[in-house]
């Protein structure tokens, strides 16, 4: 028998007791471990263990000498951690059990009084609790920044002309800040789904034990409140087996990826040469091994990319999940690594994302260009017909569509015809047509509430810092 075998044998043991003479084959340690990523959230275990032995103590379940033996030791492992000497043994298991041994390495006896009143069950979905809730709150933080960055080129372009388009064909004048406005408010509701997940998950699981709750005079009260609960969780058999609040943040990371992924898709757009709407600075672009004219956008290409892998750790959860009868199954511990890396990849794609924004040159004058291709002012000719005129929409449309068919049988923009070919088709039109028919005068007019009027995209950048930053 190997060393290492030996080693598990003996692990083995002191992890499940009497039941296991033996320790388990190779194969199934590989299987069953999972210290290779859960040590990840050894401060959320760490923090959780100390409040439960507080708790303990003040309930005299261990008498309060033992409670501050252990959180001491507890210190100590954190530190080892924290410095890297800290051996972690794949035997086992998980963060839990490699943190429980070195306690009882370090202080002896009352290092088994730990694991009094709980189980592995309650006390690995409370750590994740925390980690989840602590990623959230990195999340926030770095979607903000992004949201900044925005704010900071929609105020440099409040008035910058581009096209607007709608089934990527021209539609109508806008501009670039309030282009990029939209997507501060795309994060903004990334960050409001990130907050109510966060209330929702607020709970603490301690207490709930192996599934059914414990027999000892616990307070779970002051362990909700030491770690920064607004509650215990309420049903003992829900609280093991829930994983909504991963479910959760998967999804709002999702929804946050196809959000980059919009914007990462303009942004190779823009860079082309056939836009060149948008030029990178050196540090988020790359050059071909043969075609040195190339410069390639690979940091928002890879951006689009990493949004397929996040909805995938989404989906592979949801079907981890969604056949598991009540309450904990083993196949819960295919949770972390899709959220670990989900959480990874948005934060990275985020700063991309955020470096790009402050790095990008914009064009104004090829975008001012195309601002008035494809008669992109005819809704405000139709709406002059309206305003002016008194004539029924329908009809305006109508009359509009003839005038765009002329100038395009004539190889004209909209404001080149003559007032003779607009009174040809409809004889009321006068010369103040032509005040309308600019790309500067249609962004102008749009001051509705909302609108992409140069004047509300200066309002609108404001008030954005207001509400996000």
């Amino acid at each position: 028998m190997s060393d290492q075998s030996k080693t598990s044998d003996t692990d083995a043991s002191a992890m499940w007791g009497g039941r296991f003479s033996g320790g388990p084959n190779d194969i199934m340690e590989e299987i069953n471990a999972s210290i290779g990523f859960d040590q990840r959230f050894f401060a959320q275990d760490i923090r959780a263990s100390k409040a439960h032995a507080e708790m303990l103590g003040a309930q005299n379940i261990i008498t309060p000498e033992d409670a501050q033996s252990i959180c001491d030791g507890l210190d100590q492992v954190y530190g080892e951690i924290e410095t890297g000497t800290f051996t972690f043994k794949r035997s086992l298991e998980d963060i839990h059990m490699n943190v429980e041994a070195r306690l009882k390495e370090i202080i002896g006896e009352p290092g088994g009084r730990l694991h009094t009143g709980r189980s592995r069950n309650d006390q690995v979905a409370n750590d994740f609790k925390l980690w989840v809730r602590d990623a959230i709150d990195q999340m926030d933080v770095a979607m903000q920044a992004m949201q900044a960055a925005l704010i900071d080129q929609a105020e440099a372009h409040s008035a910058s002309a581009m096209p607007g388009f709608t089934h990527m064909q021209i539609a109508q004048p806008v501009t670039l800040g309030h282009h990029l406005l939209a997507y501060v408010e795309m994060l903004g509701r990334d960050r409001s789904r990130l907050m109510d997940g966060r209330k929702r998950m607020n709970e603490c699981v301690l207490g709930a034990a192996a599934l059914a709750g414990t027999s000892f005079p616990i307070d779970r009260h002051m362990t909700a409140k030491a770690l920064g609960f607004d509650r215990p969780s309420a049903n003992s058999l829900d609280s093991v087996a829930d994983r909504d609040y991963v479910l959760e943040y998967l999804s709002a990371l999702s929804i946050t990826s196809v959000h980059l992924s919009r914007l990462a898709e303009e942004y190779v757009l823009w860079c082309s040469v056939q836009f060149s709407y948008a030029r990178l600075g050196d540090s988020f672009s790359t050059g071909s091994s043969i075609m040195p004219q190339k410069r390639n956008p690979d940091a928002a290409e890879l951006i689009r990319a990493k949004s397929g892998r996040v909805i995938g750790s989404l989906n592979a959860l949801l079907i981890v999940m969604k056949g598991l009868p009540m309450t904990y199954g083993k196949d819960m511990q295919e949770d972390k690594e899709p959220i670990f890396d989900a959480h990874d990849t948005v934060m990275l794609s985020l700063a991309a994302m955020t470096g790009m924004l402050g790095d990008t040159t914009f064009n104004k004058e090829r975008m001012a260009a195309d601002a008035g291709k494809g008669f992109s002012t005819a809704t405000d000719l139709a709406d002059w017909l309206v305003r002016v005129l008194g004539m029924p929409f329908r009809d305006a449309h109508h009359v509009t569509g003839a005038v765009v068919k002329m100038a395009e049988d004539k190889g004209l923009g909209l404001d080149d015809l003559t007032l003779d070919d607009l009174q040809s088709i409809e004889p009321r039109i006068m010369n103040a047509i032509f005040e309308i028919l600019s790309v500067d005068n249609s962004l102008k007019s749009r001051i509705s509430v909302g609108g992409t009027a140069p004047s509300n995209v200066v309002s609108a950048c404001a008030e954005a810092r207001k509400r996000f930053l």
